[in-house]
């Protein structure tokens, strides 16, 4: 590490960035040219640490009124070689990360207090289509690309909406990188770093007349800050494109990723204090071969009219196998047989194909401009569930099983949806935006899963079929180039895979069982000031009704009988807050900046309270027959894994062909369950986990023109931490966050 400490401080005493032109996000546009304007470009701030705000309508989307951020990568100082989601969303306020590994190949996170678990509760996608396991189904999103392959990542909250879809968190794209100026470039970028960190992203495109191409390879691999914890990932892209006109292009693209990761697995409360590095866990292992594809047509029907239509698909697994006990039980020989137990086995296969069409149409009453964005999506999704296979005694990455698998399921998601929001200008600067969607989901299951004594028992094939419309209504005023923005749009979450399919044959699931349903409502104010301030501030309501879960029951009302877990809608929460971002040129706002280069400070402050308004639960106090059940209410608990505020502070320095961001990060207490309980629990899978503090430093140096060194320390003062406790995978427990670690890049691109 004092090697770290050397380069940072060689950096730092030569810290610089190169300074670039930009134009304002809110320029007033002659509504006779608009027309004309290229909307697919993002309209750049003066800010380089900032994070940029959509236009009013991009390509075939309306971004009126709507809480949105645009992350231009390039434009970041962050440590994006393992992809540190810290750094990276430390500009968007309210955003919870959770930090169980750091290999960056998954990204968790959520927003406004929702659970970050594989950033579920977002409509997650990658070129402006889906890449999670099944949208509805199963929407977690085992798969992110390199942040070295992404230009920009858009973010947009509450609904996301009704345009992407009915998510309570909002929806993630991540726009990957393009060349569009030459015949050829060539861009590398080649890392090493603390605990055998080796990286290499390399890529090359370009355009030809009126084809385009671009592809890259990213590999990583490291042995891991904790013990236990190596990992090693591949992922490869390829892009094609031939444009007709100016007006009319038709490009397909393809993305593998492949990887295998080594699971610490969780710690108890006594073992992370003693050493938060330490891992009794050396069979658990993760891995999730991925493929996605995309073939998409744009085209400007007429001045007025532009039409898109996307047909995508996943092709992916979810594999894992290891010992899943909790951290207090050792994984260790039996005597008896002088060999491990036998590992568990879960695999899923995953096909999910669609096509999306969006429109915008143009049209004018009298002297104002309206915009008409509408379009259709139809999904389908089909997931093979494979679990609780009997695996091996070894300690390999060995899938093999030794038996049928006791639980073998398949399932199947049906999605139709149609939408439209309208943009009306009520006068110049004013507009408000009606918006409407109609959801079809049809989720549907069959085959068997097991019990304690593995034998198979049928699951018969269920179904859920429901109709879901959606309303939402937004506004935005101009003041000068700044606005006052506020929506309000409905959002609901399926019943999953997982509700519908009863773990054990004891379990009852509620005939009756709905979806999760809500809304969310922002009210905000943002823009620019004088060139040298950029802020957005904003108040945030989120309704969650309908959570589901499982509650305690006796056996036909009899205690004598004993329980089973009976799955149902608990209540609802509320989550609300303050969402806040700033951004001062303090060169800038001085007229210095032409001396001293540029100096930023930056900060994003959130204030998030989560909690519960009606949460029925039965406990059950004394043994059967003399048991007595009684019903309790938690209303007022806090909602797990939310905290109760997140703040990230942060300076940086530019001048010449130098730049670097020092940011700090502090976020609050949370409970990690919906009973809030405070002590931690003897296998530190429930209890409430501190607040922490954490540091980054990042660099960059550009020399000769085309060549880069990248330099950075995360948690530069070595904080002790843990963002997260789960109950089963990557590990039960808590799972630790981070220590000191270090990276150095050197890069090219011609």
């Amino acid at each position: 590490m004092r090697n770290s400490i050397m380069v940072a401080s060689l950096l730092i005493t030569s810290l610089s960035f190169a300074q670039q032109q930009y134009k304002p996000a809110f320029d007033s546009i002659d509504n006779s040219k608009q027309a004309a304007i290229d909307l697919e470009t993002v309209i750049i701030t003066p800010f380089k640490q900032s994070p940029e705000r959509q236009p009013e309508i991009k390509g075939n989307v309306l971004f009126v009124g709507k809480k949105n951020e645009v992350l231009k990568l390039s434009a970041i100082t962050a440590n994006l070689t393992t992809n540190n989601a810290r750094e990276v969303f430390s500009r968007v306020p309210g955003v919870t990360v959770w930090e169980n590994d750091g290999s960056g190949i998954q990204i968790n996170i959520g927003v406004r207090g929702l659970s970050p678990n594989r950033s579920w509760e977002l409509n997650t996608r990658q070129n402006g289509y889906d890449i999670s396991s099944d949208v509805f189904g199963y929407p977690e999103a085992y798969y992110n690309p390199p942040l070295e392959a992404v230009e920009n990542i858009e973010l947009v909250r509450g609904g996301a909406s009704l345009q992407f879809g009915p998510q309570f968190g909002g929806m993630l794209n991540y726009v990957l990188k393009r060349e569009n100026k030459r015949k050829f470039s060539f861009e590398t970028q080649n890392a090493v770093g603390s605990y055998n960190l080796m990286s290499s992203y390399n890529s090359i495109g370009g355009t030809i007349n009126k084809f385009s191409y671009f592809a890259y390879n990213h590999s990583r691999s490291a042995d891991g800050w904790r013990e236990n914890s190596k990992y090693k990932v591949r992922n490869s892209h390829v892009f094609l494109e031939y444009a007709f006109t100016a007006d009319t292009k038709l490009s397909a693209e393809y993305t593998n990723m492949d990887y295998s990761m080594q699971q610490a697995g969780g710690l108890t409360d006594q073992q992370f204090k003693e050493n938060s590095r330490q891992s009794s866990r050396e069979r658990n292992w993760f891995g999730a071969p991925w493929n996605l594809f995309s073939v998409n047509f744009d085209t400007k029907i007429s001045n007025s009219l532009k039409s898109n239509t996307k047909l995508f698909g996943l092709i992916g697994e979810r594999n894992s196998v290891g010992f899943l006990g909790t951290p207090n039980v050792m994984d260790a020989i039996n005597p008896s047989t002088n060999d491990y137990s036998n590992r568990r086995v879960d695999r899923d296969y995953y096909k999910n194909f669609g096509i999306e069409n969006r429109n915008t149409y143009r049209y004018s009453i009298s002297k104002s401009q309206n915009t008409l964005a509408f379009g259709v999506r139809i999904y389908k999704a089909e997931t093979r569930r494979q679990q609780e296979g009997r695996g091996t005694t070894g300690s390999t990455f060995d899938l093999t099983t030794l038996e049928k698998y006791p639980r073998d399921l398949n399932f199947t998601t049906e999605n139709v949806a149609f939408f439209a929001e309208n943009q009306i200008q009520v006068i110049e600067n004013f507009s408000v935006v009606p918006g409407v969607r109609y959801e079809y989901i049809t989720s549907s299951g069959n085959g068997q899963f097991g019990v304690s004594s593995g034998t198979p028992t049928p699951f018969q094939n269920e179904k859920i079929s429901r109709s879901k419309p959606l309303f939402g209504l937004g506004m935005e005023y101009k003041i000068g180039a700044t606005n006052i923005y506020g929506n309000i749009t409905q959002a609901f979450r399926p019943v999953l895979f997982s509700d519908i399919t009863p773990p054990a044959v004891t379990d009852v699931v509620d005939p009756n069982l709905r979806d999760a349903s809500g809304y969310n409502a922002d009210l905000g104010y943002r823009g620019i000031i004088k060139g040298y301030l950029n802020f957005d501030f904003s108040l945030f309501y989120l309704s969650y009704n309908d959570r589901i879960g499982g509650v305690r029951q006796f056996i036909n009302n009899d205690p004598s009988q004993g329980t089973f877990l009976f799955r149902t809608n608990l209540g609802e929460t509320v989550n609300k807050g303050l969402e806040g971002f700033v951004n001062l040129n303090i060169t800038k706002f001085f007229g210095i900046e032409k001396t001293y280069g540029n100096i930023d400070v930056f900060s994003t402050t959130s204030f998030i309270d989560s909690r519960y308004t009606d949460f029925r639960i039965n406990t059950v106090t004394g043994t059967a027959p003399n048991a007595v059940i009684s019903e309790t209410n938690l209303n007022g608990n806090r909602v797990e894994n939310a905290p109760r505020y997140i703040h990230n502070f942060g300076i940086s320095w530019s001048i010449t062909e130098f730049s670097a961001t020092l940011q700090y990060k502090t976020s609050g207490k949370i409970f990690t369950d919906a009973n809030n309980t405070a002590t931690p629990s003897a296998n530190g899978v429930t209890g409430l986990l501190d607040g922490y503090k954490v540091m980054d430093l990042s660099a960059e140096y550009k020399f000769l023109k085309n060549y880069n060194i990248r330099s950075g320390i995360n948690n530069l003062t070595n904080e002790n931490y843990a963002t997260r406790r789960a109950g089963g995978y990557p590990g039960p427990g808590m799972l630790p966050g981070e220590g000191k670690t270090f990276f150095i890049s050197v890069g090219a691109k011609f």
